[in-house]
């Protein structure tokens, strides 16, 4: 337990499937800290498009629906308009078409309010893209995890194997290198690895090393 009298804000940053959400995860709950999965927000209002047969290219559309959307975490799980939606926003269709919503500025203006608002009301970590960069950029720890585009595709492919997807490795990894490319090349909020956040390669390396590496950095 991290047992400071005083509040910390823990940035954790990175492509896709490099980790992140698993790693914080459980470093919120050895350290009794809030966890928050920041690209589950943009998770949860495509996954509301797509339900609401919502053309993803229609930013104003798009965008009405950030606005009138309700996000909370609650015992570590996402709630969209009071409902768990944990699986849904993790299928295939959803991450197709997440990085589509999330370049656009209105939508990311609208959410980072809302990590910002969560984050400042007791201490937590928080993953995404830009935590450490544009979120909070103050931040008291500040780690940027990446993995070789096979390893985190092996990673995302077992993943959804064992949710009953019927998925392809080759396509998984190809995504992942597509959403990458997008991530890195949006106009804003882009993906980069924050001046001071320490790197961390996740390639070949075990959850519990990453772990332990990450908390002993903290409780130093």
């Amino acid at each position: 337990m991290y047992k400071s009298k005083e509040k910390i804000l823990i940035a954790v940053d990175g492509p896709a499937a490099a980790g992140k959400s698993t790693i914080s995860k459980i470093v919120a709950n050895k350290l009794q800290i809030n966890y928050i999965d920041t690209g589950s927000m943009y998770r949860a209002i495509t996954l509301k498009c797509l339900m609401k047969n919502v053309d993803i290219e229609d930013k104003k559309a798009v965008i009405d629906i950030a606005i009138n959307s309700k996000i909370d975490f609650k015992e570590g799980n996402i709630y969209l308009d009071d409902k768990i939606v944990n699986d849904a926003i993790r299928e295939e269709l959803v991450s197709n078409n997440v990085a589509k919503v999330s370049q656009i500025p209105e939508v990311r203006e609208i959410l980072v309010k809302l990590q910002r608002k969560t984050g400042e009301n007791a201490s937590s970590i928080l993953d995404g893209r830009d935590i450490g960069s544009v979120v909070f950029p103050n931040a008291d720890y500040k780690f940027f995890l990446i993995a070789t585009p096979e390893e985190r595709g092996n990673r995302r492919y077992k993943e959804l194997k064992e949710k009953g997807f019927d998925v392809n490795l080759d396509e998984i990894i190809k995504e992942i290198e597509e959403r990458d490319l997008v991530d890195k090349t949006r106009k804003v909020s882009p993906l980069i690895k924050p001046v001071d956040a320490i790197e961390i390669d996740t390639t070949g390396k075990t959850i519990d090393d990453i772990v332990e590496y990450i908390i002993n950095i903290i409780k130093k």
